[in-house]
C-alpha cells in the first residue's frame, strides 16, 4: 500500500489511522516477519506520502498494541512471540498465592473435522469447513492444571500435523508465527463456571462434576482475523484467572 491507496483527502485527525492501517496491510502479507526490523521512518514517511510525525504517531499506537516493539539505537521490529517475552500477556493462570510459572504442555488429542456453525461463525469461515481439534494437557508446578481444546481453519494452516505440534520448540503463538506467519495481537474472552466430564476429570485427576472454570478465547492476528477457538477448563482449587497485569508483572 502506498500514498495513493492511503486517500490524499484524508486530513490530519486521520491520515496517521490510515497509515495504521497499511502498516498492518503490510504486516499482514508478511513484508516483516516477526523479529525483523521495519523500514526507517524515513522511508516509510515517503512510501505512504505522509510527514514523520504523521508516521511516528501510527507506529506510537502499533507499539502501544504490542503489534511493534522499538529498541533504542537500534530501530523498529515486529514483536515476536517468545516464552521470555509477552508470555504472560496471553496466558493468565496464576497459583493464588502470585507465583506464576511457565506450563509444561502435552499435547494428548489431534483430529480433523468439519467446522460446527458455531466455530464456523468465530472463525469467519464457511460451516462445514475442513477444522484442525487439537487438546493439551497444561500442568503448572508440576500438577496438572489445564485442558485447552484448540481449533483452527485448516485452510489457515495447511499441512499442520500432530508431529509439527509435538515437536514445536517454543510457544504455540511462536509456532504460529514461525511456520504460518500468522501473528496473534489480541483476544476476546469469556469465563464462566462449569463441571469436569469424564475426559476432563480423567486428565486432571478429579472426580466427574467437580467444579472448573471455562475460559473460552478467540484469538485475533491482524485486522481482527480469527484464527484461533480455544475452550480452557481450569482447576481452580489452587489457581485463578488474573487480567489487568502490569507491566512488572509480565516481566516477572
Amino acid at each position: 500500500m502506498n500514498a495513493r491507496t492511503l486517500g490524499v483527502s484524508a486530513v490530519g485527525g486521520t491520515r496517521y489511522k490510515e497509515v495504521k492501517n497499511a502498516l498492518l496491510a503490510a504486516l499482514a502479507a508478511q513484508e516483516w516477519k516477526g523479529g525483523e526490523a521495519i523500514p526507517s521512518e524515513k522511508r516509510l514517511s515517503e512510501r505512504f506520502g505522509v510527514s514523520i510525525g504523521t508516521l511516528r504517531k501510527a507506529i506510537d499506537e502499533l507499539v502501544a498494541d504490542n503489534i511493534l516493539i522499538r529498541h533504542q539505537g537500534l530501530g523498529t521490529f515486529v514483536a515476536q512471540h517468545q516464552r521470555d517475552q509477552h508470555y504472560f500477556r496471553f496466558f493468565r493462570i496464576t497459583r493464588q498465592d502470585g507465583d506464576k510459572t511457565y506450563p509444561t504442555v502435552e499435547l494428548v488429542a489431534f483430529k480433523k473435522a468439519k467446522a460446527t456453525r458455531e466455530v464456523a461463525e468465530l472463525l469467519d469461515i464457511e460451516p462445514g469447513a475442513r477444522v484442525l481439534t487439537f487438546t493439551n494437557r497444561l500442568a503448572l508446578h508440576g500438577e496438572a492444571i489445564i485442558v485447552d481444546t484448540i481449533t483452527v481453519a485448516e485452510s489457515r494452516f495447511p499441512g499442520l500435523t500432530e508431529a509439527a505440534l509435538r515437536g514445536r520448540s517454543s510457544t504455540l503463538y511462536n509456532f504460529y508465527q514461525e511456520a504460518y506467519g500468522i501473528n496473534v495481537v489480541g483476544t476476546s474472552e469469556r469465563v464462566r463456571a462449569a463441571s469436569a466430564n469424564a475426559f476432563e476429570s480423567e486428565l486432571l485427576g478429579l472426580a466427574q462434576g467437580d467444579p472448573l472454570l471455562e475460559v473460552r478465547r478467540v484469538a485475533y492476528s491482524y485486522h481482527q482475523l480469527p484464527v484461533e477457538v480455544r475452550i480452557s477448563h481450569v482447576n481452580t482449587e489452587r489457581y485463578e484467572y488474573v487480567v489487568g497485569m502490569t507491566s512488572r508483572d509480565e516481566s516477572a
